[in-house]
């Protein structure tokens, strides 16, 4: 009687504190086996890395389906797929000035009560210069923080807003700009969100705009004090791409950003998007 070896999921750690890299073989990952230990493991390491696993947009939407299903992408009809790129053949001069927010630290989804749960990106061109992806464990982070620190920021409030997160790449807006950045709102989001899990993890970013109730100044420092923390060493993984490299993150506890690259080199990155069920708390 023939013996069915189940598949198990295969990685090894990159950073003590961030980040895992899959060695499965595409078949393995795209069996469908694997769903429970990969959402697991992307909970507790922030950072997922699929080394030149080569997905098409197909195989990428099956996958990211398989781990919780794809929301619909910004600014392309329904569609499960969306260019992460500053070329102007890609996308309108106005999705493109949304996309240089993304050179900052952030989480996607601060202006949504429920945000996205994770984001898979598949590198197809690569920049000339520059353009890693750097990330950061808002969990661990969190977890490292003194006693006293945590009972300090544990129930406060943050006014998170989009016009702020412009501001960081175009410090000078018209007037016309910055009223219509404005008129896509605002919303109070608790610093430390506690996750259904029992787990806290920190949230920050370029969205950040004043802890409700604290002086300007204190709350410029606490804001920037906490993401100079979370980005720090310990808690930082930086993603140097090569063509047909796959990363995934959870959106739910990770910073994120790009580094500066060449707009004009046609650098695309290919992002499917997780599902979200759990609001801010």
């Amino acid at each position: 009687m023939a013996v069915t070896e189940l598949t198990r999921l295969k990685y090894e750690d990159i950073k003590p504190k961030i980040g895992s890299r899959i060695l499965n073989s595409k078949e393995e990952l795209m069996s469908g086996e694997l769903t429970d230990e990969i959402n697991e493991l992307l909970e507790r390491r922030g950072v997922l890395v699929f080394k030149k696993i080569n997905f098409t947009d197909e195989e990428q939407v099956k996958f990211s389906n398989m781990l919780g299903g794809n929301a619909t992408e910004i600014g392309v009809d329904g569609g499960a797929v969306f260019s992460i790129s500053l070329d102007r053949n890609e996308h309108s001069k106005e999705v493109i000035e949304y996309l240089k927010g993304s050179l900052f630290w952030h989480v996607d989804g601060t202006m949504n009560p429920v945000p996205i749960r994770g984001s898979l990106l598949s590198s197809k061109v690569l920049p000339t210069w520059g353009g890693n992806t750097e990330f950061s464990n808002c969990y661990a982070a969190y977890d490292d923080l003194p006693q006293d620190t945590r009972d300090t920021i544990d129930n406060l409030k943050v006014i998170h807003s989009m016009w702020v997160s412009q501001l960081y790449h175009c410090p000078e807006p018209t007037l016309a700009q910055l009223e219509d950045w404005q008129s896509k709102g605002e919303i109070v989001l608790p610093l430390v969100w506690k996750h259904q899990t029992g787990r806290k993890s920190l949230v920050l970013g370029n969205t950040a705009q004043q802890v409700v109730g604290m002086d300007l100044r204190e709350s410029a420092r606490t804001l920037h004090g906490l993401r100079e923390f979370a980005t720090s060493e310990p808690y930082h993984y930086s993603h140097e791409w090569e063509v047909g490299d796959s990363v995934m993150w959870d959106n739910t506890g990770t910073l994120h950003r790009a580094m500066p690259y060449d707009p004009d080199c046609g650098r695309l990155l290919r992002r499917t998007i997780l599902l979200g069920d759990e609001p801010f708390a």
